[in-house]
């Protein structure tokens, strides 16, 4: 089984093409696959199938390290689409692609760059059902009260507002991180994403992933920060400062979403024969807690 291992802002995914796969993609495969010392490592799996639309270039689904499955990641989208004009799966510079989320349209502005219209942000979702129309909240995590804004962009996100970045350096993302991620507000767990205002006027996050953990960068993270700033007052476009690099973030009126930044590819390689045998005898998966 061939792949790819890209990288984007330190958040990095195998691209997998399922014509290569001699077996399904159960949780327990996938974090067999994604096992930093008896797999290949990674921060999750970017599996590309051919279309049923003729409107789409690819069909993309997102799995997390722990084996469950995302609806969109903008990191994993923005590898896809760049890994998606180079191999030749289209010759077009602007073209869609379909995500368990929705139809994502791309951009490419560059061999190593694109933007993605992600569509628009919402505020009210089933992630967290007993939200109001302003998805605003208040949680309490780490023996400390937490206001929040809800945004669901193919995933949910909830995003925190700090004082100031030392502030935001202070905080032990490991051990509030799992206490909201997990919160009873958000029944199928969320994105974690605090975030503070720079004296340079860009945003400096930082990001709890779902079925992650911390992680470098997210794109849709850093989407939950720029759209709850643009909420709070703030001015469009965001460009947001992660551990890995800067991504930037349009947000319309309608809080339509477009994320623009970069991806490169890491590695190419092929599973050897062992390691396939070892995943074809992991039938019995087990979906994560």
């Amino acid at each position: 089984m061939n792949f790819q291992k890209w990288q984007a802002l330190g958040n990095d995914y195998l691209i997998i093409e399922a014509s290569d796969l001699t077996f399904a993609l159960t949780p327990a495969r996938v974090r067999r696959l994604c096992a930093d010392h008896t797999g290949i490592g990674s921060d999750g799996i970017v599996l590309l199938a051919r279309p049923r639309s003729a409107e789409l270039v690819a069909e993309l689904r997102i799995f997390n390290p722990d084996g469950s499955e995302a609806g969109v990641s903008g990191n994993g989208a923005r590898e896809a689409i760049l890994y998606l004009r180079r191999r030749g799966w289209t010759e077009q510079s602007s073209f869609a692609i379909g995500t368990q989320a929705g139809v994502l349209r791309a951009q490419v502005t560059s061999p190593t760059t694109c933007t993605v219209d992600m569509g628009p942000a919402r505020l009210v979702s089933d992630d967290y059902p007993s939200g109001p129309p302003d998805g605003r909240g208040e949680l309490t995590a780490g023996g400390r009260a937490w206001s929040f804004q809800h945004v669901q962009v193919g995933n949910p996100q909830c995003s925190i507002a700090v004082a100031d970045e030392a502030e935001l350096a202070g905080i032990d993302l490991a051990a509030v991180g799992p206490q909201i991620e997990r919160h009873a507000l958000f029944p199928n767990r969320t994105n974690v994403s605090w975030y503070a205002v720079g004296r340079n006027g860009k945003l400096r996050a930082r990001i709890f992933e779902r079925g992650v953990g911390e992680t470098h960068a997210s794109g849709t993270g850093a989407i939950g920060a720029a759209v709850s700033h643009v909420l709070r007052g703030g001015s469009p476009p965001v460009t947001v400062a992660l551990d890995g690099g800067e991504l930037q973030v349009a947000v319309g009126d309608d809080l339509r979403i477009e994320l623009t930044g970069w991806a490169l590819p890491v590695m190419s390689g092929t599973l050897a024969d062992e390691f396939v045998a070892e995943l074809e005898a992991l039938e019995g998966s087990v979906a994560p807690e």
